[in-house]
């Protein structure tokens, strides 16, 4: 590398880190569950995207055992030469029908979907008509199509009509939008954005990874909670959250977006398929995910005790009922000494700043568990209100 690049690259890493910027990761010893190992410290765990407690479940873990013995470890190629076994199938028949949708095609990650879908169903003569604070998967991929592109204002419907008003002439017009906007915490309007999307003539395109598996009807996701399921056109999402935490995206829809996807879509075409192992325990995670009543209720009262404990001790949360809980403190130097004072007392969560959220609005998300006792939780508050002190001195 040139000395001048290198320093280049080297200074400006020094401009993240004095601005306190700096994303540091730290190395687990355990497996994610509501406690975790860091190092030799056990830590209680209030920042992974395991709502119903499913990435140390015996039962998943015994079925990716399972087929690392019956169908190896890879398939070291893409589906269309020699990469799709009837496990993979089977996961694809399996999303189908948990999403009530006529077929599902699996990428190796819900960024890959939203990186495929894009560019090969939509060209120059269509419009995509995107929210703001949609996530950066989906703006990659409306990046990478020819689209005309249009933005409207966080959840605000007025402007999404504009939008659509403004989009007219198009071929194809299609609403993108996260379900539930994973840095606040809060859900999509999908009632009013699929009325608007019907009186303009649009498709509607939902990204549902922090949902399905947990919100509405079965756990299925936002468009159920809303009461619009049959009214969402393509639904993306992830196994990397509540279905089981590991990897692996898919995006559901009629049978003719999912077939047009399978010859044209990049990521599918050039990517090596899933891991027998991903696919059974994500096909043992959608098993349970069907009798995970009590899990779900059990998710909910913890999201809204941690609510009503933290309003009670003066934090500034971000309104909702959604276990994700942006605990907002605005700087982002204060933000990450709040996080380093709660780590060392037996919580760990991490701070988000810009250029993950705005500038100004640095925050810590908390994220609730359905495998967090109540204890954990009162324990979880008491640690920020003394780190709040401590910081604040």
């Amino acid at each position: 590398m040139h000395a001048t690049t290198r320093q280049r690259f080297a200074d400006e890493l020094a401009e993240i880190e004095s601005a306190g910027l700096t994303k540091h990761e730290r190395p687990l010893s355990s497996t994610q569950s509501a406690h975790i190992g860091l190092g030799e410290a056990r830590l209680m765990n209030f920042c992974a995207n395991n709502y119903l407690g499913l990435a140390d479940d015996e039962r998943i873990e015994a079925a990716a055992v399972a087929a690392i013995r019956d169908r190896g470890f890879g398939l070291a190629s893409v589906r269309f030469i020699c990469g799709t076994q009837d496990i993979h199938l089977e996961l694809e028949r399996a999303v189908s029908q948990f999403l009530q949708r006529d077929d599902t095609i699996l990428f190796s990650s819900c960024f890959d979907a939203n990186g495929g879908v894009f560019e090969v169903l939509f060209g120059a003569d269509d419009a995509i008509i995107s929210d703001e604070l949609n996530h950066a998967s989906l703006i990659d991929g409306i990046r990478l199509c020819k689209a005309q592109r249009f933005r409207y204002r966080n959840a605000d419907l007025a402007d999404l009509e504009a939008q659509l008003v403004a989009a007219a002439g198009a071929r194809t017009r299609v609403v993108v939008t996260d379900g539930v906007f994973s840095m606040d915490g809060s859900y999509a309007p999908l009632d009013g954005i699929c009325d608007l999307a019907e009186r303009y003539d649009a498709m509607v395109l939902v990204d549902d990874s922090h949902a399905v598996g947990f919100v509405g009807d079965g756990g299925r996701g936002t468009p159920w909670l809303f009461g619009v399921a049959d009214r969402v056109d393509i639904l993306t999402g992830t196994f990397g959250k509540a279905l089981g935490g590991a990897s692996g995206g898919y995006v559901a829809a009629q049978q003719e977006v999912v077939d047009l996807l399978r010859q044209r879509a990049r990521p599918y075409l050039f990517s090596n398929t899933l891991a027998p192992s991903v696919v059974a325990g994500t096909l043992a995670a959608l098993e349970l995910v069907a009798s995970s009543d009590e899990a779900r209720a059990a998710l909910a009262a913890n999201a809204a005790l941690f609510r009503a404990l933290m309003t009670d001790a003066g934090f500034d949360l971000l309104p909702g009922s959604h276990p994700i809980v942006p605990v907002m403190f605005g700087d982002a130097v204060l933000a990450a000494g709040v996080a380093r004072a709660l780590e060392a007392r037996g919580v760990y969560v991490t701070a988000f700043s810009y250029p993950v959220v705005p500038r100004g609005k640095a925050r810590i998300r908390v994220q609730l568990s359905a495998v967090h006792t109540e204890a954990d939780i009162r324990a979880c508050v008491e640690a920020f209100a003394a780190a709040r002190d401590e910081v604040a001195r």
